[in-house]
């Protein structure tokens, strides 16, 4: 699988491993990624996701429903389809 969030789209990205002698080697930054299952009461349904922990606190805030529903008016919802 993946290191992907299925709503926010975050993804690994690259940079310096930088030593005490400043020398700099590549590394990878990789996102806090979570495997959770939410409720929909909408749909009355279960569903499991591969999400951000930044996406987990938004979703605490206002709801996976409505949360999904704006990332796909703006064009943003990457994997989940409800």
């Amino acid at each position: 699988m993946s290191r992907v969030c299925e709503l926010t789209g975050k993804r690994p990205i690259t940079g310096n491993r930088v030593s005490h002698s400043n020398r700099k080697t590549k590394r990878r930054f990789l996102p806090n990624l979570q495997k959770k299952r939410f409720y929909i009461p909408e749909l009355e349904k279960w569903v499991t996701i591969k999400v951000s922990s930044n996406a987990i606190r938004t979703i605490n805030k206002h709801g996976l429903y409505a949360y999904v529903k704006k990332l796909q008016a703006k064009g943003q919802a990457m994997g989940v389809k409800l």
